[in-house]
């Protein structure tokens, strides 16, 4: 069977037309730039977001058409709301008021006039980032032992892979194959060390490199944190892809994240970059809960002298500067390095080693943090809306 290329796929997309709209999805500049891999197609429709909802029947046929393509398996196909997009091609209706929503976990009314409340996802209770102002730092191999230590402390916990140009899960935690489709556009998590995993190196091939823009991004994110089958958890720690881009921005202003954790290395060129994303997360009023040193110092193991190799103390000295908790020092060692490689986290396969316990740490006070967040917010006096 000849492989199926995204002309291809337009082409069937121009037989889709959305109700008011004066052509097919794909003249009107509609459709995203479209990926195929593995048989798989991903793309997304931008349009007006007072339209997303009405419109939710024009991205399922869409989806369908593509399905039905010989060659193509499955389709990820979301809407991208954009207030500017397709003014001009599609008729702009009053959105009408609607009741409120008590699925999954409630979060607190909008004030009059303020921006819209974030979705949540039922049957999460609180979804941390983890995040850092650069790559390298060790943010992934973090938030996998973080996740890890969370559930050794006793809590359901999941964790999203939301690094869609790297994403590193499947090698940190050892899992391959694709995640089944169940009911609805619903899918199962991966599953290892009783971790609910959902990452897009699942999805696509190790090699591919993936070639987004903007809104292919938040809408492969929004599909991978609302589509997926997480179940009951206290908690879900999402990996963050480094620095203050779409993927971050989507996340900050879309989900109701309980609080970012930041991860730099001691230098000052890695703190430049943190105070980057620090101050992001104020400006989008997502709640730091405080800032990991990884790498801190290198212990040599056969003489057991310590190094200083990034030097020491940086990031705490930064927490303390501008008010952070300063959640604790990850030590530069082997160990880290070659179970992060062979698949086995070191909280997972040395559960009573020096390390673990540091991570087991750093998760007590990051859970503190947000219990101590979250009860401050139920004790805000609710706002009365009249609509």
């Amino acid at each position: 069977m000849p492989e199926v290329t995204k002309e291809v796929v337009l082409e069937k997309l121009r037989t889709v037309r959305g109700p008011g709209m004066e052509g097919n999805i794909v003249d009107l500049g509609l459709v995203s730039d479209v990926f195929i891999s593995d048989g798989k197609a991903y793309f997304s429709i931008t349009v007006p977001a007072e339209r997303a909802k009405e419109l939710e029947p024009m991205r399922a046929a869409a989806e369908r058409v593509v399905r039905d393509i010989p060659g193509i398996t499955a389709a990820m196909v979301a809407l991208t709301a954009d207030r500017k997009a397709a003014a001009g091609s599609a008729p702009v209706q009053r959105p009408q008021p609607q009741a409120p929503s008590h699925a999954g976990h409630s979060h607190a009314p909008r004030p009059a006039g303020g921006p819209p409340a974030k979705a949540g996802i039922p049957g999460v209770g609180a979804i941390i980032a983890v995040a850092s102002g650069k790559g390298g730092v060790g943010k992934s191999t973090t938030s996998v032992n973080l996740a890890l230590a969370l559930q050794a402390n006793g809590l359901k916990v999941g964790l999203l892979d939301a690094d869609i140009y790297g994403p590193s899960m499947p090698r940190l935690l050892k899992i391959s194959g694709r995640p089944q489709q169940i009911e609805g556009r619903l899918i199962r998590p991966m599953e290892n060390y009783g971790l609910k995993v959902m990452s897009m190196g699942f999805l696509v091939d190790e090699e591919v490199a993936m070639i987004w823009r903007g809104p292919m991004i938040q809408s492969a994110l929004l599909q991978m944190l609302r589509e997926v089958a997480w179940g009951d958890l206290d908690v879900l720690v999402v990996d963050m892809p480094p620095g203050t881009g779409d993927a971050q921005l989507t996340m900050a202003q879309q989900v109701p994240l309980a609080g970012a954790v930041i991860v730099s290395t001691p230098q000052d060129l890695a703190l430049i970059d943190a105070r980057k994303g620090l101050a992001m997360f104020r400006k989008v009023e997502v709640p730091v809960l405080g800032i990991v040193e990884n790498m801190s110092y290198f212990v040599a193991p056969d003489t057991g002298n310590r190094y200083d190799i990034f030097g020491h103390g940086g990031a705490r000295k930064e927490a303390e500067r501008i008010g952070v908790p300063f959640l604790g020092e990850v030590p530069l060692t082997m160990g880290i390095r070659e179970t992060s490689d062979a698949g086995t986290p070191l909280v997972a396969s040395d559960p009573a080693g020096e390390v673990a316990r540091v991570y087991r740490d750093i998760a007590t006070k990051v859970w503190e943090q947000v219990s101590a967040t979250q009860q401050d917010k139920s004790r805000a006096a609710p706002n009365i809306v009249f609509e």
